[in-house]
């Protein structure tokens, strides 16, 4: 997306081009594609709906299996700043970042997440003699696995100097996750008109647009301890942990109600919510409240609202397609899983975009190319 605003700090001048990247996915797609006949080698066949969405399915007989793994990115340099500036380590918080951008992507096809393994590369083995900021990465990961109810089966921890730069680390997680019964799968086959939208909180930036967060503290008049509201700072506000939404999603289980589709509002902001293949019109009749930092990042970096909601999670974290007749029931099962949800819009016929009604904004099918 291209910024009329030339004042405006944007993703793409914070060193992060889509444009870029994303072709490149889809020719890594389009070549895993060709593999998919090995299952059958061992009895096995994929879920071919499941290509190009945030989770991989394969199909094993009596259920099915989804796996997904998926990193940091640069939050755990703001955890650092903070350290230095503070004396306090956020690696707790970061933890649960790390293994929510995993979880989070795994239960958008239906699973329930089993086991989460680790991805440590420090940039040298003197990472880990901080034992404070170790044990509270640890006692975090352990934390949050018990939170959304999977094993942490083991990992990696690599010493990379040279790939990665001194005294940093670079997070990941894979997670693995059944779909039983097999009708829990939800990859977009029975998305329809008529659904009804409705988004989860986000608690703030989450894990997504720090390149551009940490290009605007370079900004600030006190950086990352400029005040963002009374006795908050920017760092702490950016460092507030990623929401678990299996929590939701294995309530939502329970009580009989299975989406017809899911979308993790992560990177490309709400052009996530028609990342489905289908041509639908996603009308966005309502809006959450924006979380105090993101409302102030897009003050000071002057974002239109498109870069906006095109960059940002803009106060929604999560994405549930339901039919219209389970809105109530669902909106009362998440408000008693303590995430309050919000009826924000509706499934329609006509062209391939998402238009979000309040600020005004329209993102059409070209601004989204994941398959």
């Amino acid at each position: 997306m291209k910024s009329t605003n030339p004042d405006a700090l944007t993703y793409e001048k914070s060193g992060v081009l889509y444009d870029l990247i994303d072709p490149v996915k889809v020719s890594a797609q389009q070549a895993a594609a060709s593999t998919a006949a090995q299952l059958a080698r061992h009895g096995f066949s994929e879920v071919a709906a499941s290509r190009g969405e945030s989770a991989y399915v394969v199909d094993v007989g009596p259920f099915l299996l989804a796996s997904i793994v998926e990193c940091l990115g640069s939050k755990s340099l703001v955890a650092d700043e903070m350290l230095r500036l503070t004396g306090r380590s956020y690696y707790d918080a970061i933890a649960q970042d790390t293994i929510a951008m995993a979880v989070n992507d795994l239960i958008t096809v239906g699973a329930t997440p089993l086991v989460v393994q680790a991805y440590w590369a420090a940039g040298g083995s003197d990472w880990f003699a901080d034992r404070t900021r170790a044990d509270a990465l640890i006692q975090g990961w352990k934390r949050a696995c018990e939170a959304c109810g999977v094993a942490w089966g083991g990992g990696e921890t690599p010493a990379l100097g040279g790939i990665v730069e001194e005294g940093r680390i670079d997070l990941a997680a894979s997670c693995t996750g059944i779909i039983q019964p097999k009708s829990r799968l939800s990859t977009g086959d029975a998305l329809a008109e008529g659904d009804a939208i409705v988004l989860l909180p986000s608690s703030g930036i989450h894990a997504n647009g720090l390149s551009l967060a940490r290009k605007l503290a370079q900004r600030l008049p006190d950086g990352y301890l400029t005040e963002v509201a009374p006795g908050l700072t920017y760092g702490e506000a950016l460092l507030a942990p990623t929401p678990l939404y299996s929590i939701v999603t294995e309530v939502l289980h329970r009580a009989g109600i299975h989406p017809h589709y899911c979308a993790n509002i992560t990177g490309h902001g709400w052009r996530k919510l028609m990342r489905h293949p289908s041509a639908f019109t996603y009308r966005m009749h309502t809006v959450p409240e924006v979380p105090r930092v993101l409302s102030f990042m897009v003050e000071h970096a002057s974002l239109e609202p498109a870069d906006a909601y095109g960059t940002l999670n803009m106060g929604a974290g999560f994405a549930l397609f339901v039919p219209e007749s389970q809105t109530a029931a669902l909106l009362e099962l998440c408000a008693q899983a303590g995430m309050p949800a919000l009826l924000a819009g509706r499934v329609e016929e006509g062209p391939k975009q998402v238009v979000i009604e309040p600020p005004g904004v329209v993102f059409d099918a070209s601004t989204l190319q994941l398959r």
